[in-house]
Protein backbone atom coordinates (compact mmCIF):
# COMPACT_ATOMS: atom_id res chain seq x y z
CA UNK A 1 0.00 0.00 0.00
CA UNK A 2 1.36 3.35 -1.24
CA UNK A 3 2.00 5.60 1.56
CA UNK A 4 0.08 8.87 1.36
CA UNK A 5 -0.07 11.99 3.19
CA UNK A 6 -1.68 15.10 3.52
CA UNK A 7 -2.34 18.03 5.64
CA UNK A 8 -6.18 18.04 4.77
CA UNK A 9 -8.89 15.70 5.43
CA UNK A 10 -8.18 12.86 2.81
CA UNK A 11 -10.63 12.26 -0.12
CA UNK A 12 -11.61 8.97 -1.91
CA UNK A 13 -8.48 9.84 -4.00
CA UNK A 14 -6.28 9.71 -1.64
CA UNK A 15 -7.95 5.81 -0.49
CA UNK A 16 -7.52 5.22 -4.41
CA UNK A 17 -4.02 6.03 -4.55
CA UNK A 18 -3.09 4.00 -1.14
CA UNK A 19 -5.38 1.07 -2.37
CA UNK A 20 -4.04 1.12 -5.94
CA UNK A 21 -7.45 1.38 -7.54
CA UNK A 22 -9.69 3.50 -9.41
CA UNK A 23 -11.85 6.30 -7.67
CA UNK A 24 -14.75 4.45 -8.71
CA UNK A 25 -14.00 1.53 -7.05
CA UNK A 26 -13.65 3.42 -3.97
CA UNK A 27 -17.27 5.02 -4.06
CA UNK A 28 -18.70 1.11 -4.86
CA UNK A 29 -17.16 -0.30 -1.75
CA UNK A 30 -17.84 2.88 0.55
CA UNK A 31 -21.10 3.22 -0.88
CA UNK A 32 -21.66 -0.72 0.11
CA UNK A 33 -22.31 -1.54 -4.22
CA UNK A 34 -19.14 -3.67 -4.57
CA UNK A 35 -20.52 -7.25 -4.68
CA UNK A 36 -20.89 -8.38 -8.05
CA UNK A 37 -18.40 -5.44 -9.21
CA UNK A 38 -15.40 -5.61 -7.08
CA UNK A 39 -13.54 -9.19 -5.61
CA UNK A 40 -13.79 -9.25 -1.76
CA UNK A 41 -9.97 -9.00 -1.56
CA UNK A 42 -10.20 -5.46 -3.46
CA UNK A 43 -12.96 -4.09 -1.34
CA UNK A 44 -10.86 -5.34 1.86
CA UNK A 45 -8.39 -3.51 0.62
CA UNK A 46 -10.11 -0.18 -0.15
CA UNK A 47 -11.95 -0.49 3.54
CA UNK A 48 -8.32 -0.92 5.21
CA UNK A 49 -7.21 1.84 3.43
CA UNK A 50 -9.86 3.87 4.49
CA UNK A 51 -9.72 3.24 8.05
CA UNK A 52 -5.96 3.71 7.90
CA UNK A 53 -6.12 7.02 6.57
CA UNK A 54 -9.31 7.80 8.69
CA UNK A 55 -11.18 8.57 5.84
CA UNK A 56 -15.04 9.10 5.93
CA UNK A 57 -17.11 9.28 3.20
CA UNK A 58 -19.28 12.75 2.58
CA UNK A 59 -22.43 11.16 3.21
CA UNK A 60 -24.52 14.73 3.01
CA UNK A 61 -22.98 15.42 -0.11
CA UNK A 62 -24.06 11.68 -1.57
CA UNK A 63 -27.64 11.96 0.19
CA UNK A 64 -28.12 15.28 -1.55
CA UNK A 65 -27.54 13.69 -5.03
CA UNK A 66 -29.74 10.10 -4.02
CA UNK A 67 -32.39 11.74 -2.18
CA UNK A 68 -31.87 9.08 0.13
CA UNK A 69 -31.77 9.82 4.21
CA UNK A 70 -30.02 7.25 5.54
CA UNK A 71 -32.71 6.37 7.74
CA UNK A 72 -35.03 3.15 8.32
CA UNK A 73 -37.93 2.64 11.07
CA UNK A 74 -37.87 -0.62 13.09
CA UNK A 75 -41.19 -1.17 14.10
CA UNK A 76 -42.34 -3.24 16.58
CA UNK A 77 -44.85 -4.04 19.06
CA UNK A 78 -43.38 -3.10 22.14
CA UNK A 79 -40.16 -1.65 24.07
CA UNK A 80 -40.90 -3.61 27.13
CA UNK A 81 -40.18 -7.13 25.63
CA UNK A 82 -36.73 -7.55 25.72
CA UNK A 83 -36.66 -9.70 22.38
CA UNK A 84 -37.57 -6.96 20.34
CA UNK A 85 -34.43 -5.16 22.54
CA UNK A 86 -32.53 -7.90 20.54
CA UNK A 87 -34.21 -6.68 17.40
CA UNK A 88 -33.03 -3.30 17.73
CA UNK A 89 -29.52 -3.91 18.47
CA UNK A 90 -28.83 -6.56 15.76
CA UNK A 91 -30.67 -3.73 12.73
CA UNK A 92 -28.43 -1.07 14.81
CA UNK A 93 -25.11 -2.80 14.26
CA UNK A 94 -25.65 -3.56 10.69
CA UNK A 95 -27.03 -0.15 9.87
CA UNK A 96 -24.13 1.87 11.34
CA UNK A 97 -21.62 -0.32 9.38
CA UNK A 98 -23.20 1.23 6.17
CA UNK A 99 -23.48 4.52 7.85
CA UNK A 100 -27.36 4.24 8.50
CA UNK A 101 -29.65 5.39 11.63
CA UNK A 102 -32.46 3.25 12.64
CA UNK A 103 -35.45 5.14 14.47
CA UNK A 104 -37.15 2.23 17.07
CA UNK A 105 -41.18 2.75 16.89
CA UNK A 106 -43.40 1.04 19.15
CA UNK A 107 -46.59 0.32 18.61
CA UNK A 108 -48.87 1.38 21.45
CA UNK A 109 -50.39 -0.87 23.83
CA UNK A 110 -47.80 -3.69 22.31
CA UNK A 111 -50.10 -4.10 19.34
CA UNK A 112 -52.53 -2.29 17.51
CA UNK A 113 -53.02 1.19 15.62
CA UNK A 114 -50.13 4.00 15.99
CA UNK A 115 -49.95 7.48 15.06
CA UNK A 116 -47.38 8.53 11.94
CA UNK A 117 -44.46 10.08 13.61
CA UNK A 118 -43.51 12.15 10.50
CA UNK A 119 -45.27 14.38 8.01
CA UNK A 120 -44.07 12.68 5.44
CA UNK A 121 -42.96 8.87 6.04
CA UNK A 122 -41.55 8.97 1.92
CA UNK A 123 -39.54 12.26 3.09
CA UNK A 124 -38.05 10.94 6.22
CA UNK A 125 -37.13 7.29 6.10
CA UNK A 126 -35.46 5.25 3.43
CA UNK A 127 -37.17 1.73 3.94
CA UNK A 128 -39.13 -0.02 7.25
CA UNK A 129 -38.43 -2.65 8.94
CA UNK A 130 -41.37 -4.54 10.99
CA UNK A 131 -42.69 -7.17 13.23
CA UNK A 132 -45.91 -8.95 11.91
CA UNK A 133 -47.22 -8.40 15.58
CA UNK A 134 -47.29 -4.46 14.35
CA UNK A 135 -48.77 -4.52 11.17
CA UNK A 136 -51.99 -2.56 12.70
CA UNK A 137 -48.83 0.13 13.26
CA UNK A 138 -47.73 -0.15 9.84
CA UNK A 139 -51.56 0.70 8.25
CA UNK A 140 -51.90 3.47 10.36
CA UNK A 141 -48.38 5.34 9.69
CA UNK A 142 -48.82 4.49 5.64
CA UNK A 143 -52.91 5.26 5.18
CA UNK A 144 -52.68 1.82 3.88
CA UNK A 145 -53.56 -1.75 4.51
CA UNK A 146 -50.15 -3.30 2.42
CA UNK A 147 -46.58 -2.09 1.49
CA UNK A 148 -44.62 0.02 3.68
CA UNK A 149 -45.27 3.70 4.54
CA UNK A 150 -45.84 5.60 1.73
CA UNK A 151 -44.83 2.74 -0.35
CA UNK A 152 -41.15 2.12 1.08
CA UNK A 153 -39.54 -0.59 0.81
CA UNK A 154 -40.14 -2.95 3.75
CA UNK A 155 -38.84 -5.87 5.33
CA UNK A 156 -41.06 -7.59 7.87
CA UNK A 157 -39.91 -10.10 10.77
CA UNK A 158 -42.02 -13.10 11.79
CA UNK A 159 -44.33 -12.39 9.05
CA UNK A 160 -45.83 -14.93 6.40
CA UNK A 161 -43.51 -14.82 3.01
CA UNK A 162 -45.14 -14.12 -0.44
CA UNK A 163 -47.45 -10.87 1.45
CA UNK A 164 -48.04 -8.22 -1.29
CA UNK A 165 -45.89 -5.16 -0.88
CA UNK A 166 -43.19 -7.06 1.45
CA UNK A 167 -39.68 -7.06 0.04
CA UNK A 168 -38.79 -9.71 2.31
CA UNK A 169 -39.15 -11.57 5.42
CA UNK A 170 -36.74 -12.95 8.22
CA UNK A 171 -38.12 -15.73 10.17
CA UNK A 172 -37.00 -18.02 12.96
CA UNK A 173 -37.72 -21.68 12.11
CA UNK A 174 -40.83 -21.56 14.33
CA UNK A 175 -42.62 -24.43 13.23
CA UNK A 176 -38.74 -26.64 14.14
CA UNK A 177 -38.49 -25.00 17.29
CA UNK A 178 -41.97 -26.54 18.32
CA UNK A 179 -41.25 -30.06 16.88
CA UNK A 180 -38.15 -29.95 18.93
CA UNK A 181 -40.13 -28.95 22.24
CA UNK A 182 -42.85 -31.91 21.63
CA UNK A 183 -39.93 -34.34 20.68
CA UNK A 184 -38.42 -33.51 24.12
CA UNK A 185 -41.26 -34.18 25.65
CA UNK A 186 -42.51 -36.92 24.23
CA UNK A 187 -39.17 -38.35 24.86
CA UNK A 188 -38.89 -37.78 28.13
CA UNK A 189 -42.58 -39.87 28.91
CA UNK A 190 -44.99 -36.95 28.76
CA UNK A 191 -48.46 -37.74 26.90
CA UNK A 192 -50.73 -35.43 28.76
CA UNK A 193 -49.83 -32.44 27.10
CA UNK A 194 -51.03 -28.46 27.48
CA UNK A 195 -50.72 -25.54 24.85
CA UNK A 196 -50.48 -22.22 26.40
CA UNK A 197 -51.20 -19.94 23.43
CA UNK A 198 -50.22 -16.29 23.17
CA UNK A 199 -53.90 -14.78 22.62
CA UNK A 200 -52.48 -12.44 19.92
CA UNK A 201 -53.45 -13.04 15.77
CA UNK A 202 -50.41 -12.76 14.75
CA UNK A 203 -48.52 -15.38 11.91
CA UNK A 204 -45.61 -16.18 14.39
CA UNK A 205 -48.21 -17.82 16.74
CA UNK A 206 -50.33 -19.36 14.84
CA UNK A 207 -47.62 -20.91 13.44
CA UNK A 208 -46.75 -22.24 17.03
CA UNK A 209 -50.51 -23.31 18.00
CA UNK A 210 -50.19 -25.31 14.21
CA UNK A 211 -46.86 -26.96 14.54
CA UNK A 212 -48.21 -27.77 18.18
CA UNK A 213 -51.40 -29.68 16.76
CA UNK A 214 -49.54 -31.77 14.24
CA UNK A 215 -46.57 -32.46 15.88
CA UNK A 216 -48.87 -33.97 18.96
CA UNK A 217 -51.37 -35.22 16.65
CA UNK A 218 -47.88 -37.82 15.08
CA UNK A 219 -47.47 -39.14 18.32
CA UNK A 220 -50.05 -42.24 19.55
CA UNK A 221 -51.49 -42.04 22.60
CA UNK A 222 -51.30 -38.12 23.50
CA UNK A 223 -53.61 -35.70 25.25
CA UNK A 224 -53.62 -32.16 24.33
CA UNK A 225 -55.62 -28.89 25.67
CA UNK A 226 -55.16 -25.64 24.84
CA UNK A 227 -55.65 -22.59 26.77
CA UNK A 228 -55.43 -19.11 25.47
CA UNK A 229 -53.58 -16.22 27.40
CA UNK A 230 -52.43 -12.82 27.24
CA UNK A 231 -48.99 -11.70 26.87
CA UNK A 232 -48.38 -11.76 30.93
CA UNK A 233 -46.99 -13.54 33.79
CA UNK A 234 -50.42 -12.87 35.50
CA UNK A 235 -52.66 -14.03 32.15
CA UNK A 236 -49.86 -17.69 31.73
CA UNK A 237 -50.71 -18.21 35.32
CA UNK A 238 -54.35 -18.07 34.94
CA UNK A 239 -54.23 -19.89 31.61
CA UNK A 240 -52.00 -22.70 33.51
CA UNK A 241 -54.22 -22.80 36.38
CA UNK A 242 -57.20 -23.70 33.83
CA UNK A 243 -55.47 -26.18 32.31
CA UNK A 244 -53.98 -28.08 35.11
CA UNK A 245 -57.76 -28.18 37.29
CA UNK A 246 -59.76 -28.86 34.32
CA UNK A 247 -61.98 -31.94 34.02
CA UNK A 248 -59.73 -35.19 33.00
CA UNK A 249 -56.46 -36.02 33.53
CA UNK A 250 -53.80 -33.56 34.90
CA UNK A 251 -51.59 -32.27 32.10
CA UNK A 252 -47.96 -33.68 32.95
CA UNK A 253 -46.45 -30.45 30.65
CA UNK A 254 -47.13 -27.07 30.06
CA UNK A 255 -45.71 -26.24 26.47
CA UNK A 256 -45.91 -21.82 26.54
CA UNK A 257 -45.51 -19.82 23.56
CA UNK A 258 -42.89 -17.91 25.24
CA UNK A 259 -40.90 -17.56 28.05
CA UNK A 260 -43.24 -14.66 30.16
CA UNK A 261 -46.43 -17.23 29.69
CA UNK A 262 -43.97 -19.87 31.24
CA UNK A 263 -42.97 -18.28 34.11
CA UNK A 264 -46.87 -18.11 34.62
CA UNK A 265 -47.22 -21.08 34.73
CA UNK A 266 -44.16 -21.84 36.87
CA UNK A 267 -46.61 -19.75 39.77
CA UNK A 268 -49.43 -21.42 39.02
CA UNK A 269 -47.75 -25.09 39.63
CA UNK A 270 -46.67 -23.85 42.83
CA UNK A 271 -49.87 -22.41 43.76
CA UNK A 272 -51.55 -25.75 43.52
CA UNK A 273 -49.50 -27.06 45.85
CA UNK A 274 -46.90 -28.96 43.00
CA UNK A 275 -43.57 -28.95 41.69
CA UNK A 276 -41.56 -28.03 38.70
CA UNK A 277 -40.57 -30.42 37.27
CA UNK A 278 -41.57 -33.42 39.40
CA UNK A 279 -45.27 -32.93 39.02
CA UNK A 280 -45.19 -30.93 35.94
CA UNK A 281 -42.57 -30.03 33.34
CA UNK A 282 -43.12 -26.55 31.30
CA UNK A 283 -41.59 -24.74 28.23
CA UNK A 284 -40.89 -22.06 27.06
CA UNK A 285 -40.36 -19.77 23.31
CA UNK A 286 -37.78 -16.99 23.23
CA UNK A 287 -34.91 -17.83 26.06
CA UNK A 288 -35.03 -14.49 27.56
CA UNK A 289 -33.11 -13.87 30.61
CA UNK A 290 -36.16 -14.21 32.24
CA UNK A 291 -35.51 -18.15 31.43
CA UNK A 292 -32.43 -18.43 33.86
CA UNK A 293 -34.16 -15.54 36.24
CA UNK A 294 -36.93 -18.25 37.23
CA UNK A 295 -36.56 -21.33 39.41
CA UNK A 296 -35.62 -23.83 38.37
CA UNK A 297 -34.55 -22.48 35.22
CA UNK A 298 -36.30 -22.62 32.02
CA UNK A 299 -36.09 -25.42 28.80
CA UNK A 300 -36.94 -23.26 26.10
CA UNK A 301 -36.19 -22.79 22.24
CA UNK A 302 -33.48 -19.93 21.77
CA UNK A 303 -34.93 -17.68 19.32
CA UNK A 304 -32.18 -15.49 17.11
CA UNK A 305 -33.28 -12.09 18.00
CA UNK A 306 -30.20 -10.23 17.06
CA UNK A 307 -29.80 -12.02 14.21
CA UNK A 308 -33.50 -11.34 13.16
CA UNK A 309 -32.30 -7.62 13.36
CA UNK A 310 -29.66 -7.80 11.92
CA UNK A 311 -30.90 -10.04 8.64
CA UNK A 312 -33.59 -7.67 8.32
CA UNK A 313 -31.03 -4.80 7.75
CA UNK A 314 -29.01 -6.08 5.47
CA UNK A 315 -31.80 -7.71 3.36
CA UNK A 316 -33.35 -4.06 3.84
CA UNK A 317 -30.23 -2.34 2.70
CA UNK A 318 -29.87 -5.19 -0.50
CA UNK A 319 -33.65 -3.61 -1.46
CA UNK A 320 -32.14 -0.17 -1.77
CA UNK A 321 -29.21 -1.03 -3.68
CA UNK A 322 -31.26 -2.78 -6.01
CA UNK A 323 -29.65 -6.56 -5.34
CA UNK A 324 -31.82 -9.68 -4.83
CA UNK A 325 -33.43 -10.25 -0.90
CA UNK A 326 -34.53 -13.54 -0.40
CA UNK A 327 -36.38 -14.22 2.28
CA UNK A 328 -34.36 -15.64 5.12
CA UNK A 329 -35.22 -18.32 7.96
CA UNK A 330 -32.90 -18.66 10.62
CA UNK A 331 -32.06 -21.32 12.69
CA UNK A 332 -33.74 -22.09 16.16
CA UNK A 333 -32.60 -24.39 19.36
CA UNK A 334 -34.06 -25.75 22.15
CA UNK A 335 -32.53 -25.31 25.07
CA UNK A 336 -32.93 -27.91 27.78
CA UNK A 337 -32.81 -26.72 31.27
CA UNK A 338 -34.10 -28.14 34.46
CA UNK A 339 -38.32 -27.19 34.44
CA UNK A 340 -38.24 -30.71 32.03
CA UNK A 341 -37.95 -34.08 33.16
CA UNK A 342 -39.69 -37.58 33.21
CA UNK A 343 -43.72 -37.30 34.10
CA UNK A 344 -44.44 -38.63 37.54
CA UNK A 345 -45.47 -42.19 38.02
CA UNK A 346 -48.85 -42.90 38.65
CA UNK A 347 -49.95 -44.43 41.95
CA UNK A 348 -51.16 -48.01 42.05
Amino acid sequence: MAPVTSTTRPTSRDVARAAGVSQATVSLVMGGKWPGRVSAGTAEAVREAARALGYRPNLAARDLRTGRTRTALLVVPALTNEYFARVYTGAAEVAAEHGFGVILYPSPEGVGPARDPFASARAALDGVIASSMAADALAAISGRTSGGPDGLPLVMLDSRPGEPGVAATVNPALAEGMDQVVAHLVGLGHRGIAHLTADVDSWTFRVRRERFDRAVGAVPGTAAVREAAGLDVTDGMRAAHRALTGPGPRPTALVCDDDILAAGACKAVRRLGLRVPDDVSVTGFDDLALATAVEPELTTVRLPATEAGAEGMRLLLAVLAGRPAPDAELPVRLVVRASTAAPPTPEP
